[in-house]
């Protein structure tokens, strides 16, 4: 089972939270629940309104797509950072993988399979992708915007 660690709230700044994955069993559940348990501890849950519950499921979809994309494409996660800022909350999914992630073109969305980084920039303000120079692997973060 993936470790968990988070900073102390400061009360100002952001505030992060990291879970291992590297050779965690049920990664996608697993990051599912640890950011839910985020979301239930920073207040975005349970959702006062249908517009914040529908921003809540936002951020466990993309959760789910970048953990999923990293299992399919990258030999599986490493970690999972989630960080919730004053206007955003950025999720960052770092594995070894070589690759760059990016939605299928022309997008089908009748055909199974190939929706996930789709879905990932069609839900979210900004994504990309970090290298570490002379470092296998790389960390996909996406970022969404806070309930109002």
């Amino acid at each position: 089972m993936g470790a968990a660690q988070q900073q102390p709230p400061s009360g100002l700044g952001p505030e992060t939270r990291r879970l291992a994955l590297d050779g965690a069993s049920g990664v996608v559940p697993l990051a599912r629940d640890f950011t839910r348990s985020a979301l239930y501890d920073w207040g975005w849950l349970p959702a006062a309104t249908a517009d914040r519950r529908a921003v809540a499921e936002d951020v466990l979809l993309v959760v789910s797509e970048l953990v999923t994309n990293a299992c399919l494409h990258a030999d599986g996660p490493e970690e999972l950072r989630v960080t919730r800022g004053d206007k955003v909350l950025r999720l960052e999914v770092a594995d070894r993988g070589t690759g760059r992630p990016s939605p299928r073109t022309p997008h089908r969305a009748g055909r199974p399979g190939g929706h996930g980084m789709f879905i990932v920039q069609r839900l979210c303000l900004d994504w990309g992708v970090i290298r570490t120079t002379g470092a296998p692997g790389k960390t996909v973060w996406a970022e969404l915007s806070a309930p109002a």
